[in-house]
């Protein structure tokens, strides 16, 4: 097959070029297996050539290359436009090709813990500069796009690379930061700060911005504010320039309350694991605030933090009692034809309402999700009388519409068998898999009782 014209792949490169380093990635992998002399192979070369040299810029520009996200106009953070990073590139490309060879000889053997990052900082440096004077027009396009996506943006990314020393050394204790701190650790916390303080007066935010952008929890950037800090309380964090850290975390808190309580019942599984997930989040960043931060409950943030634990549970709360009125919707019951028989027996002439059982199973899978975090939450107890009654509840249907299909008095076997199968899946989400095939394996025996039940050891 012939390879593709010299014009297509060029339409090609332009549109590599553009991509994200995500789809980039992407790109390689699927071209793998791609063979040379095939219509795509010249396309494969061209990625690849592409994904190493995103290796490399990404390398020597790390400090800054998290800052460079979509269009750069996020207000709740420090961001430049992904575009903008490419352009500050191509014009070190186009200014500096003798140190740009140097960085690449340190590129190809760089170690971290051993190789220096000074042809990696020098270059920072040269973008810094170049991004000022805006010489070059690649340096120009970058800081017309920086000031477009913020006051002052060119300035301020242009600030970002004069720390790039400081927070190159920083990324590299970040794990052992955030793990904990020794007496050494808590010193080059500190030491690292006052290295970004004696570039510019002003660079202690940005400094902790670059460090945050380096993390996959931006939020737990506060444990290090709070060492360099010592562990501050709320009236001097909240006066002082980092302030905008701890609100940010508290501002997302609320975010994600509203979120949990538009929870959509009937987005599925895949809706309620997100809101437990959210749950767990909030939780988590509470404890970090009440960890970094000398609080109190009368007034500030302490006493907002207070009241977004009070409002976390009573929204949990709040989807707990939902789900307990899905569940029995979606395996409902009729009063028994027997005056002896006092409890509710399954109804089995309709087929299962798929509405609700889809809201039921969004529910249950948020109950399930939730259970690492219900201790600290506040509603541990009301999860576990929930679990305790829908337990009893599901265990008495599965008893009485086994004992329907046994004795032939289900009004349709088939429509038995499918709520069965509901009540299987539920059960699976409140007790796990090995309950769950209990259930199915019952029904078998049930409609077949020639075979035998098997149980497990």
């Amino acid at each position: 097959m012939a390879a593709l014209s010299k014009r297509k792949i060029e339409i090609v490169r332009t549109l590599v070029e553009a991509a994200p380093d995500r789809v980039v990635g992407g790109l390689q992998m699927a071209l793998a297996e791609t063979v040379e002399d095939s219509a795509l192979g010249s396309v494969r070369q061209l990625v690849e050539a592409e994904a190493s040299e995103r290796r490399f810029r990404n390398l020597v520009l790390q400090p800054v290359v998290p800052l460079c996200v979509g269009d750069g106009r996020d207000p709740k953070a420090l961001r430049f436009p992904a575009q903008a990073l490419a352009l500050v590139w191509r014009g070190l490309r186009a200014s500096a090709a003798d140190e740009i060879e140097e960085a690449l000889e340190a590129f190809h053997e760089f170690n971290p813990e051993e190789t220096s990052a000074e042809a990696f900082d020098r270059l920072a440096r040269i973008a810094a500069y170049g991004l000022r004077a805006r010489a070059f027009p690649e340096f120009l396009e970058a800081a017309e796009l920086c000031d477009a996506a913020r006051p002052g943006g060119a300035e301020q990314l242009a600030a970002c690379l004069d720390l790039s020393p400081v927070v190159r050394r920083a990324t590299l204790r970040i794990p052992e930061w955030l793990a904990s701190f020794s007496e050494e650790s808590s010193a080059a916390t500190r030491l690292a700060y006052k290295d970004a303080v004696a570039i510019a007066e002003d660079a202690g935010p940005r400094f902790f911005e670059m460090l945050a952008a380096q993390m996959a929890h931006p939020w737990m950037v506060l444990r290090i504010i709070s060492e360099v800090m010592y562990k501050p309380n709320e009236r001097y964090l909240a006066d002082s320039e980092m302030a905008v850290f701890g609100e940010r975390v508290m501002d997302d808190i609320d975010e994600a309350l509203k979120a949990i309580a538009r929870l959509d019942i009937d987005g599925g599984p895949e809706a309620g694991r997100a809101a437990g997930k959210r749950v767990e989040l909030i939780t988590l960043q509470i404890t970090e605030l009440e960890t970094c931060i000398d609080l109190s409950k009368e007034h500030g943030w302490g006493h907002r933090i207070a009241k977004q634990k009070t409002t976390l549970a009573s929204v949990v709360d709040g989807r707990l009692r939902d789900t307990d009125k899905h569940v029995v919707a979606a395996l409902p019951t009729q009063p028994p034809s027997l005056r002896r028989i006092r409890r509710p027996m399954p109804r089995l002439t309709l087929p299962p309402d798929p509405v609700q059982v889809a809201r039921a199973t969004t529910l249950l899978t948020f109950v399930q999700e939730v259970r690492t975090s219900a201790n600290y939450g506040g509603f541990a107890a009301t999860r576990a009388k929930l679990l305790e009654k829908l337990g009893d509840y599901i265990d008495h249907y599965v008893d009485e519409a086994i004992d329907l299909v046994k004795t032939g008095d289900a009004a349709d076997e088939g429509i038995a068998q499918a709520f069965l199968e509901v009540a299987a899946g539920f059960i699976l989400l409140m007790r796990g898999e090995k309950d769950a095939d209990l259930v199915r394996r019952r029904v078998a025996a049930a409609s077949q009782p020639d075979l035998p039940l098997v149980e497990e050891a």
